[in-house]
């Protein structure tokens, strides 16, 4: 395994690590979690020391099903992180905001994870910079006395903003690292951000480096990103992130062990570039997908009830192919979805405000309703 510092501190971490919200569906609805808990161990076994965990998850199994295997494991062997926000803290409290609803919050993680302290606690899911604003002023103070009482190691934040959003938060100084989206198909609205972060001294922790499964799923269209490897097109997105000198680690979402070799391959003699470096080898390929959706969902939030992940994600299939008939093909064959739903669209744009790649979400649901007439 290719282990990295973690910003400007001592800790060495590998540069994959383990997102835990990938645990099997049926495995956990059979009330199997130890059959799953053999997949956090098993990263471990092969190098993987950074483990990313959150309410929630896995039908709200997943940090419990980390401890489980986590528990196993000397204390100073691994680095664990979890998560917490309003809407986290809400669900324990009846909705209210305050020191005990956060040390209840941060306490229920604790006792699942079977950790007397996180090595990271982030601030998660920053969505904008007024939300970042919003939750900071009210939840700040908490983290930092968790901090005081060693209930938590390191306080860091979670965002899926634009680089110049991201950096003003850094400019803060309230933070030792962040999680942040990243991948081949976002990384020009994003650079600016780690980059920035690097410059701090900060840690950088990527998710979603497969753009939710996107690239893999289209392998003719990601194939220049193997080119002069034994990768598919799966291990190479990963290094693609890996490699970039400002990424401390690239979080893999596993379900089989199977997965976690995978990406274990991934960064097998891993050489770091500056991230404009890495940019520059695989643009000389004239490729650009910052107009894809990545399919991170938060845009479902739709008050007509239309699916616009699905409606997206079968949008991506035009920008690959070219061809206007696969977002029709991809509603009705894959989705089940009658592509005339668009029509319902009243253009209220509340799915474009909460897009972390803002997307015309509402004219592409416009150009789909036109389609299916």
């Amino acid at each position: 395994m290719y282990y990295k510092k973690y910003g400007n501190t001592e800790m060495k971490m590998s540069a994959v690590g383990l997102g835990t919200m990938r645990y099997d569906d049926g495995l956990i609805s059979a009330g199997k979690l130890e059959a799953c808990a053999e997949i956090p161990l098993y990263a471990f076994e092969k190098g993987i020391n950074y483990f990313d965990t959150a309410p929630f998850y896995c039908q709200d199994k997943s940090e419990e099903i980390t401890g489980m295997a986590l528990s196993q494991l000397k204390r100073d062997q691994f680095y664990v992180s979890s998560k917490t926000n309003f809407n986290a803290i809400k669900a324990l409290s009846g909705g209210e905001i305050s020191r005990d609803a956060f040390r209840r919050r941060l306490e229920t993680s604790l006792a699942r994870l079977k950790l007397d302290y996180l090595d990271f606690y982030h601030l998660w899911c920053v969505l904008s910079l007024d939300a970042y604003e919003t939750q900071c002023e009210a939840l700040y103070r908490f983290f930092e006395e968790a901090r005081s009482e060693g209930l938590i190691r390191n306080i860091v934040f979670s965002a899926h903003l634009q680089g110049r959003d991201v950096e003003e938060v850094i400019a803060s100084g309230k933070f030792k690292g962040m999680l942040l989206g990243y991948n081949v198909l976002n990384y020009r609205f994003r650079q600016s951000g780690i980059e920035k972060a690097y410059e701090k001294g900060m840690g950088v922790v990527v998710m979603n480096p497969l753009s939710g499964g996107l690239i893999p799923q289209n392998p003719e269209t990601f194939s220049f990103l193997t080119e002069g490897t034994d990768l598919n097109v799966a291990q190479a997105a990963l290094r693609f992130v890996a490699s970039h000198r400002e990424v401390t680690v690239a979080l893999a979402g596993c379900t089989t062990k199977e997965h976690i070799d995978d990406a274990v391959k991934a960064v097998k003699g891993l050489e770091e570039l500056p991230a404009r470096e890495v940019i520059a080898k695989y643009e000389t390929q004239g490729l650009s997908f910052n107009d894809l959706c990545t399919g991170c969902g938060y845009c479902n939030s739709c008050p007509k009830g239309i699916e616009i992940p699905k409606f997206m994600d079968s949008y991506n299939q035009k920008l690959l192919t070219g061809r206007e008939q696969e977002i029709l093909d991809r509603l009705g064959g894959h989705w089940v979805i009658p592509a005339e739903r668009a029509a319902e669209c009243i253009a209220c744009r509340k799915c474009e405000q909460l897009c972390t790649q803002h997307l015309p979400i509402a004219e592409r649901l416009q150009e789909i309703a036109g389609l299916a007439k």
